[in-house]
């Protein structure tokens, strides 16, 4: 009997899919002034930094072009299409495939810009090392991918 009643007490604390569509929109709303100021910063950044730009960051040492790259995509962080975009534009004024690689993996992967709503949504210890990991391996990947383009080309 005992075992019956605790089953029903938690079959009724249980919230119904309402409840939580509800909660689930009241916290979206919440954070939509977030939403909006990144989604505006994200667009000023395309409208206002040119590839021109972007390349006179990088030096030609490929250390520090990888860095200089993985900072500078986390800092502008947008559309995966426009990153593509923009990689062609570095690689063709120059710029080593070390850099435009973790250019473009940190623009989708990071995102500074992002932070503030990130830390929102999903807490900002996960926040903190999701953005950690992240960079380390941006940082790898571009480095192999590097190496993987020079083994087979």
């Amino acid at each position: 009997m005992n075992k019956q009643k605790s089953i029903n007490e938690k079959q009724q604390k249980k919230p119904s899919l309402l409840q939580a569509l509800k909660k689930s929109a009241f916290a979206f709303w919440a954070m939509t002034p977030l939403l909006i100021g990144v989604i505006g910063l994200v667009g000023l950044f395309q409208a206002l930094v040119t590839p021109r730009m972007l390349s006179s960051l990088f030096r030609g040492n490929a250390v520090i072009d990888t860095l200089i790259g993985t900072f500078a995509g986390a800092a502008a962080s947008g559309n995966p299409v426009v990153s593509y975009l923009l990689g062609g534009e570095l690689l063709a004024q120059g710029i080593s495939l070390n850099a435009v690689s973790a250019f473009i993996l940190s623009w989708v992967t990071l995102g500074f810009v992002h932070l503030p709503v990130e830390a929102e949504a999903l807490g900002f210890s996960f926040t903190l090392y999701r953005n950690i990991l992240a960079f380390v391996f941006t940082v790898i990947i571009a480095v192999l991918t590097s190496f993987t383009v020079q083994a087979l080309g």
